[in-house]
């Protein structure tokens, strides 16, 4: 990956996947409540994702089995894709706390990203 920000599906599969492996189903389920509906993933739309991310080492096939006579795959996060999203987790923090500085919206908003987790890495300042 490059220096660039993430594309909002990338991010939000990204995140779907942060604690947890999950089967494609259970990231589009995932992906929605993330983005409080805003977004839906098309099943089209969510494996040539997940293939683009996977040939990226973003992802991993966490898990492979045979349901109903039909392939299964659950994914997880790959570190480099820990890496990324890492980035990004912070990269996000700065800009909402600064653009909450410049909003005025002291008090709790003033601190907005300055101590949360990603991953056990610390993100935000």
């Amino acid at each position: 990956m490059n220096d660039q920000a993430l594309r909002e599906p990338t991010l939000l599969i990204l995140t779907a996947i942060a604690d947890a492996p999950r089967h494609g189903y259970a990231i589009a389920q995932e992906v929605e409540k993330i983005s409080e509906g805003r977004t839906k993933m098309r099943t089209g739309t969510l494996y040539g994702a997940l293939e683009r991310l996977l040939e990226q080492e973003l992802i991993a096939v966490h898990e492979e089995e045979v349901v109903d006579g039909r392939r299964r795959r659950s994914y997880a996060l790959a570190p480099r894709g820990r890496e990324v999203l890492t980035a990004e987790a912070a990269r996000l923090a700065r800009t909402a706390q600064e653009a909450t500085r410049r909003l005025g919206l002291g008090g709790a908003g003033a601190s907005f990203g300055a101590s949360f987790r990603v991953g056990g890495t610390a993100v935000g300042t």
